[in-house]
Formats: structure tokens, C-alpha cells, sequence
């Protein structure tokens, strides 16, 4: 039977510290703890040196407190994201219908579900290995999830009746995508991270589109950088929401959210 490390070796952490890992101590400890042998840890930290994300290798990731699991080629969900699930949260009522845009590993949606009693939770992606991923994450807190297009694949029951649009959605500009982080330029689906010449291709047609599956006085939020909120703005004025920006500058965040005037 193999027997599982019980100490982090000094040859790990320093592995990990010269292939760039700010958090070296950390990440071995938990890689440590999630191997079940000396050779199941060696090969672990192999992909960590390699440059696959921490929480491709672990098979979760720690957000908002929770463990959302998450597979190879997903994204994976950011701290920062933590402020659109916080706005989320404070936009929704026990009992609210929720639609998760751009899910990912559905990490946002099984936030809110946890924190608001009795939410309707759905949740789209396009990317099927993401759609897997948030079944795994989203069956225990009663979501469905759906594959497609943004609202396309929606039950139309839905339309008018949605109290919260929330959309992590591709913002980055695609010639920033080279400059991004290794780990998320050769490990996460191009489509979860590319956002068009500006950023806001997705984020335009996810705007024009919500008003029409929003019910009175729905709330749409979304995540973009703060270059970008000016623009993203003007886009909910324009689609007849009134908006707001939300920042946290600690997460380096930023959320802009819009209501529909009641009436």
C-alpha cells in the first residue's frame, strides 16, 4: 500500500518558490495534503512547476469560503470575483429567480444559493467542460445548468420573470490576452477569458438582452475592469437601466449593476 507524505519536503517548497509561486509554503502544504502517495505528490508538484493552476491539480477552489470544484480547462474563479457574488447576494430576495451568465464552474451561482434562501438558480456556459464542472458544483444547491449561447438556451417561462442577471463574462481585450499569467493562457478555455478588440463584445450583447428577461425592478450585474466601467456604463443607459459602480479596491474589483424602473 502507498503510504501518503505526511511533512512537507524543503525540496517542494523550494521547487515551487524558483519555478515563481509566491505561495509556496502554502500550495505545498495543501498539495500535501491532497496526495495519496510520495509519487502522487511528486507528480503533482511536476504540474505545479509546469505552470497548470494550483486548483486544476487540488480539483477545487476556495471562494467565498467555499470549495467549488473545478477540472482542467476551466476557469478558474478569482478572488476579485468575490464583489459581483457579494452584489449578488445583496440583490437577491428568498425565493428570487437567478441566472448565472457565463458560469464557469458555477462558483457565483452556488454562492447566492448558499447565502439566499429558496433561490430559482440557473445557470449557462458555453463551453461544455465548464458546463460539466457547474452540474457538480450546482446539483447540491437545486440549480440547473444549461449549454449554450448567453440567454438562448433559457426556458422561455423565464422571460420578464428574472430578479437577477449575474455575468462573469470574458472582458479581457484580446490583445491583453498575452500578457495574462501562463497558467490561465495555456490552462483556461480562450472563450472564458477573451473578450473581443475592447473587452466588451460579450458584455454588449449580454446588456441589450437582459432587459427582456428581466422582471420589474430586476437587477443585472456584471464584472469589468475599472478602465472599462465608463463604457460599461453608457451600455446600461442605453439598454434603459439605471446603473451603478461598485469597487473594491483591496480585490482590485470593480461590478457594475442596473435596475429596471418598476412600471
Amino acid at each position: 500500500m502507498a503510504t501518503r507524505p505526511s511533512h512537507p519536503s524543503p525540496s517542494v517548497v523550494d521547487r515551487l518558490r524558483e519555478a515563481g509561486c509566491v505561495y509556496a509554503d502554502d500550495e505545498t502544504a495543501l498539495l500535501v495534503e491532497a496526495a495519496q502517495s510520495a509519487a502522487d505528490l511528486a507528480t503533482m508538484v511536476d504540474r505545479r512547476v509546469d505552470g497548470e493552476p494550483l486548483e486544476h491539480i487540488l480539483g477545487w477552489a476556495d471562494f467565498c469560503g467555499t470549495r467549488i470544484a473545478v477540472a482542467p480547462g476551466v476557469f478558474v474563479p478569482r478572488p476579485r470575483s468575490e464583489l459581483l457574488a457579494r452584489a449578488s447576494i445583496d440583490a437577491a430576495d428568498p425565493g428570487s429567480v437567478v441566472v448565472d451568465l457565463c458560469c464557469g464552474s458555477g462558483a457565483i451561482g452556488v454562492v447566492v444559493a448558499h447565502e439566499v434562501a429558496y433561490v430559482d438558480l440557473h445557470a449557462v456556459d458555453v463551453d461544455p467542460a465548464a458546463t460539466r464542472c457547474a452540474r457538480r458544483n450546482l446539483t447540491a444547491v437545486g440549480g440547473q445548468v444549461y449549454d449554450g449561447d448567453l440567454f438562448a438556451p433559457l426556458p422561455k417561462r423565464l422571460r420578464g420573470r428574472v430578479d437577477v442577471v449575474v455575468a462573469n463574462a470574458p472582458y479581457v481585450p484580446t490583445r491583453a490576452i498575452r500578457l495574462l499569467p501562463p497558467e490561465a493562457r495555456r490552462h483556461e478555455a480562450p472563450v472564458a477569458l477573451d473578450g473581443g478588440t475592447d473587452g466588451l463584445d460579450v458584455l454588449r450583447r449580454v446588456v441589450r438582452a437582459a432587459p427582456g428577461w428581466l422582471a420589474p425592478a430586476g437587477t443585472l450585474l456584471v464584472e469589468a475592469s475599472d478602465a472599462q466601467a465608463a463604457a460599461v456604463l453608457a451600455l446600461f443607459n442605453d439598454a434603459g437601466l439605471t446603473p451603478q459602480v461598485v469597487t473594491d479596491e483591496e480585490l482590485d474589483a470593480t461590478v457594475v449593476l442596473g435596475s429596471r424602473e418598476r412600471g
